[in-house]
This record gives C-alpha cells, structure tokens and sequence, in this order.
C-alpha cells in the first residue's frame, strides 16, 4: 500500500483518471463475461432499439470504475465492498480512439473501528454521468 493511502482521511480526493474504451475492448469484455448481446458490437440492432449506437456493457464500466479504486488503494483485494447504478449508456464509436470515461473518486468517510474507507467514485463519459452511487468500501493497511 502507498504512504498516501496509509493517511486516508474524509474529503481526500483521487487523482482523476482517463479510461479509454474501444470496440476492440468490447470483443475482448463479451468474451470473458460470456455477454454477447447484440447492443455491445452491432451498430444497426443497437439502434434500432433506440440506443446512440452500440454501448459498452455496463458491467465493464462498473469493472473500470473497481480497477480505478482498487489502484487507488494499491491492492484489490483491499477493495471490499462496491456497488453502483447504471445512470446512462457509454456509447462506443467504431473508430480507434472509442469513448472515453473519466473517472473521479473522494473518500466520503473513513471508520477507524473497521479500518475502512468509503469512496464515492464518479464516472462521466461524453459530458454525462454513467454510474451512480457508485460507493467502494475500502480495508486499510
């Protein structure tokens, strides 16, 4: 664990963090968690269904929003509890630089009882919030 994260305290702030995701990312994510829905790699099924074009799976961006944490705190196993709601879709275009999602975190509470901290993180992509309430609990050293 870094020195940093050794001194948590409420109201500190996570270094903010650029996430890039392609639909190369896309392929990669349906083949690991075996979600293969059309909406993540067909333009023509996903919109006609009324998305922008084809989204990023939720629970990937969810996924990128536990890696920015878990880097935070310097080991993922540190990272004991996360949950978050899916606010708005994260449209991928078919080109190489795809969206990008800028992630953000603040540690809202700290419990020394538990040794614990709890990071409110925030994820927008293209000007809008993807996840909400997203909220880490996260062990300390």
């Amino acid at each position: 664990m870094s020195a940093k994260f050794d001194q948590t305290s409420a109201g500190d702030e996570l270094a903010p963090a650029d996430v890039s995701v392609t639909r190369a990312d896309l392929i990669r994510y349906a083949g690991a968690s075996g979600d293969f829905n059309v909406i993540h790699w067909n333009e023509r099924i996903a919109t006609s269904v009324g998305l922008p074009g084809v989204i990023a799976h939720g629970m990937y961006t969810m996924a990128l929003g536990g890696r920015y944490v878990s880097e935070w705190a310097g080991d993922a196993g540190a990272v004991v509890e996360y949950g978050v709601r899916f606010t708005n879709p994260v449209p991928v275009p078919d080109d190489e630089i795809g969206a990008t999602i800028t992630l953000s975190g603040k540690v809202t509470a700290t419990n020394e009882d538990a040794r614990t901290a709890t990071v409110m993180v925030t994820a927008l992509s293209g000007g809008q919030k993807v996840l909400g309430k997203a909220v880490a609990v996260v062990r300390l050293p």
